[in-house]
């Protein structure tokens, strides 16, 4: 009888193939376009040291870390459970590690070695009792000073469930504040979650953006009108959160 977290390992085995429809070779031409709207995304989060030590965690395909090699970043790790993932990313860069496990086990290993930590959609993947380990990982294997961002999909969002139970490893949702208390449990500081809208790059760019603000302010007012809040402000599918480690904290 197989154990019953089994299951992760069987899917994650062939995750890109099977989970994403993903190509065996990279495509920069995607990337380039995937990577511009987080251009907005993680404005004035990125370092300014372009030779800061970088981990992505769950680096799935490589489309981020091809985001920060042409963005001139030098000093890029990334880590991912799925070997085929790991196959995809090795192509943008060489130094992709994997692990038998999951990222928990990297960072645990790594400590005070990186200046950013991010993570796009893996969160909620991990079970209860392993998101705190691994927020607290990231905690330890951040530098003083160091920044972690994570994407997730968006409870308080009305299609949030939807991208919960899209994928079957999902084991958790989130919304920004739930997130935003395990990350100050964890030590985190200076939390500051985000939408991830519309990005305007272009006339039909901006159409889009202009139609999300209507519904955004329809979404505000159901809140309001229900219960005498906004909540969050944040209703896009995803959101991302950035938080800081104390300067002066080893």
């Amino acid at each position: 009888m197989r154990l019953m977290s089994d299951y992760r390992s069987r899917i994650y085995e062939k995750y890109a193939s099977l989970m994403q429809d993903a190509e065996p070779l990279f495509n920069e031409k995607k990337a380039e376009r995937w990577g511009g709207a987080y251009d907005t995304f993680l404005k004035w989060w990125l370092p300014e040291r372009k030779d800061a030590a970088i981990l992505e965690v769950g680096c799935g395909g490589g489309r981020l870390l091809y985001f920060f090699k042409t963005r001139g970043y030098r000093n890029l790790q990334g880590v991912d459970i799925s070997p085929e993932q790991v196959n995809l990313a090795r192509q943008v860069i060489d130094n992709v590690s994997v692990t038998e496990e999951n990222a928990i086990e990297y960072l645990d290993s790594h400590r005070h070695s990186f200046d950013l930590i991010i993570g796009l959609d893996i969160i909620e993947h991990f079970r209860k009792d392993e998101v705190l380990h691994f927020l607290e990982a990231c905690y330890k294997a951040l530098r003083p000073g160091g920044r972690l961002i994570l994407q997730t999909p968006n409870a308080e969002s009305p299609w949030g469930m939807m991208h919960r139970y899209h994928d079957f490893t999902h084991e958790v949702a989130f919304d920004p504040h739930s997130l935003k208390k395990l990350l100050e449990l964890s030590g985190f500081t200076k939390i500051e979650p985000r939408q991830a809208g519309p990005a305007i790059h272009g006339i039909l760019s901006l159409g889009r953006y202009l139609i999300w603000r209507i519904i955004w302010s329809l979404l505000a007012l159901w809140n309001l009108a229900e219960t005498g809040d906004i909540g969050s402000g944040i209703y896009t599918r995803v959101f991302l959160i950035s938080a800081m480690k104390k300067s002066g904290e080893k």
